[in-house]
């Protein structure tokens, strides 16, 4: 599949909760970080998604959140 976005990083699904419409997958890069993406269950299942799966994460943003910490 063709996409726009240029950053990828390679992770392990570390678990996925599930319900009859959306899905939050979680990931570790590098056994380090971690990351999370919700998408609909629908596509877990099309991808056959499962925790221990190796995966690429395409990382493009459209929102950009400032946050000031103290």
């Amino acid at each position: 599949m063709k996409h726009g976005a240029r950053n990828k990083l390679t992770a392990t699904v570390t678990r996925i909760k599930s319900d009859d419409i959306m899905s939050l997958a979680k990931f570790t890069i590098s056994g380090t970080f971690e990351m999370a993406s919700v998408l609909t269950t629908e596509s877990v299942n099309e991808m056959e998604l499962k925790e221990g799966d190796e995966v690429q994460l395409v990382i493009k943003a459209i929102h950009v959140l400032p946050v000031k910490e103290g």
